[in-house]
């Protein structure tokens, strides 16, 4: 049974990484800081142990990770979900109280909670750390600079833990998801057609314009590829960055 602790993980990708793990009989907990969320995932996927947690505070950080372990009686697999997406803006409009909550919960937040999680894991037979990126980690973004900047930091972090955490026989992992479907994918639209001047329709037109396979990224699908990173069968995969998106060339 893996002990399985996943930020972000009341909604939408992290509601389904929670799902697949408990389907296979791991025990979860999730941290989020959507309360509705929180009492619906309870009702939803019964097992799962769910508290609320602001990403930005390294001090309700520092207080959850404990409480997990706490939870789960010790860690085997940790899944980085929290991020947010920020304005949509060149960076010359950007306000940097943005730039910093984008910062802040995206990339600081994700140093904290592997920080914290890393005693727990080192007691672990194998354990797995799976990071959250984007295709924006892997180029640039017009008018989403703290998102790519953050996504690129994370696929920095995650090399790195994986270099240091080897030892421990720890693996250190980062999915890159495309357009995931979802209403996250369909504020995104909106922002950058307030800025584009084209239609909501034609901001995803574009978008399948600029990818192989002609559709979004399931959830489900970025949940199951969660269940082969953190098992015996990636085993010897590690620092490495998993892309999930359609074939998607450019943004």
């Amino acid at each position: 049974m893996q002990r399985v602790l996943i930020t972000a993980g009341a909604g939408g990708i992290g509601r389904e990484i929670a799902r697949a793990f408990t389907a296979q009989g791991g025990k979860v907990y999730v941290s989020d800081i959507d309360e509705a969320a929180l009492t619906a995932i309870r009702k939803d996927i019964p097992g799962v142990t769910a508290a609320h947690c602001d990403m930005a505070s390294r001090t309700a950080l520092e207080r959850m990770v404990p409480e997990a372990v706490a939870a789960l009686g010790g860690l085997d697999v940790l899944v980085n979900n929290a991020g947010i997406a920020g304005p949509t803006l060149p960076v010359d409009q950007m306000p940097p109280a943005e730039w910093d909550r984008v910062v802040a919960i995206s990339l600081t937040a994700m140093f904290d909670v592997s920080r914290l999680a890393i005693p727990h894991l080192k007691k672990s037979k194998g354990g797995c750390i799976i990071n959250l990126s984007s295709i924006a980690g892997r180029g640039g973004f017009p008018n989403r600079s703290p998102y790519a900047a953050t996504k690129w930091g994370v696929i920095g972090l995650t090399k790195t833990l994986s270099m240091e955490l080897g030892e421990w026989n720890i693996r250190a992992n980062a999915i890159a998801p495309g357009a995931v479907g979802g209403e996250r994918i369909e504020r995104v639209f909106a922002g950058r057609a307030s800025i584009s001047g084209r239609s909501v329709e034609e901001e995803r037109e574009h978008a399948m314009s600029v990818q192989s396979i002609k559709g979004f990224v399931d959830p489900k699908d970025i949940a199951a590829l969660c269940l082969f990173l953190a098992s015996d069968a990636a085993k010897a995969i590690s620092g490495q960055v998993i892309p999930i998106d359609n074939d998607r060339w450019r943004a």
